[in-house]
């Protein structure tokens, strides 16, 4: 069941990720600065805005629940645990330090 919710999960991630970055901005792009038409390339400017906010909202709520199911489910098995937790560190080995050498007398004329 948990790879279920684990793989629905990732193929909701990646369209909310495509979805996010089809939509046009509600300002102008930065091609707009330099005199471009790429903001409504794709689409146009309102055809496709209710139908990818729309998709947006869907997919949001989707990865919001199988966020929370997740969550819910990785508290049940035992709660947040370190993946370094039962792993002993090594001693760390020290050396004295060397004491630095004398300075050598200058000869004096």
């Amino acid at each position: 069941m948990i790879i279920l919710v684990t793989i629905i999960h990732v193929i909701v991630c990646l369209f909310l990720i495509v979805v996010v970055l089809l939509q046009s901005g509600k300002a102008g792009d930065i091609s707009a600065a330099f005199g471009g038409q790429g903001s409504q390339a794709a689409f146009g400017p309102r055809g496709a805005a209710t139908t990818l906010s729309r998709a947006t909202t869907i997919s949001a709520v989707l990865f919001m629940l199988t966020s929370v199911t997740l969550s819910i489910n990785a508290i049940k098995r035992g709660g947040p645990s370190s993946v370094l937790q039962g792993v002993k560190s090594a001693p760390v080995k020290t050396q004295p330090a060397t004491p630095a050498p004398a300075p050598a007398n200058p000869t004096q004329k």
